[in-house]
């Protein structure tokens, strides 16, 4: 009768120490995460948004010549800045990020428009795609004067 009652509790143990390593392994598992979670958040910290200003500072309208561009920051953004060519001169302002894969464009007088060197894309003076990849025009920032001096404000929509 011994053996019989013996047997049974064998049977038993293999079924509770299974539990009983799976719950162990899990306290553990947490503990060790509750321990590495603190150490990740110190090392990669949250992503914080950065505070775009309301207006930017470009230069003197002299500096800036006729059929000309130049890139200026925005905040971290680049920001390209045209001065059209002549009879109608105005001052432009435009992301200088291309709307196809993220290269900086620069504006070319030889071709008269902004032009990208990634892939050969092509905007108007407008920031209008007109060739190439670029899926979508270049977004507008504003243009405001004041006392001869140029202000690049946020995107217009």
């Amino acid at each position: 009768m011994s053996d019989i009652s013996h047997h049974n509790s064998n049977e038993e143990n293999p079924e509770r120490r299974k539990i009983l390593n799976i719950l162990f392994g899990s306290t553990i598992g947490l503990w060790a995460l509750s321990m590495l979670y603190p150490v990740y958040k110190y090392l990669i910290p949250p992503h914080v948004a950065e505070a775009l200003p309301a207006a930017v500072k470009a230069g003197k309208v002299d500096d800036l010549k006729p059929d000309s561009g130049r890139i200026i920051k925005f905040g971290s953004k680049p920001v390209i800045l045209l001065r059209t060519p002549k009879p109608a001169v105005e001052i432009r302002a435009f992301s200088a990020i291309c709307t196809h894969l993220g290269c900086i464009v620069q504006y070319r007088a030889d071709l008269d428009h902004i032009w990208c060197a990634c892939h050969n894309g092509h905007y108007d003076l407008h920031g209008i795609n007109i060739k190439g990849p670029p899926p979508r025009p270049l977004p507008k920032y504003g243009v405001a004067l004041k006392n001869g001096t140029i202000f690049v404000t946020r995107q217009v929509a």
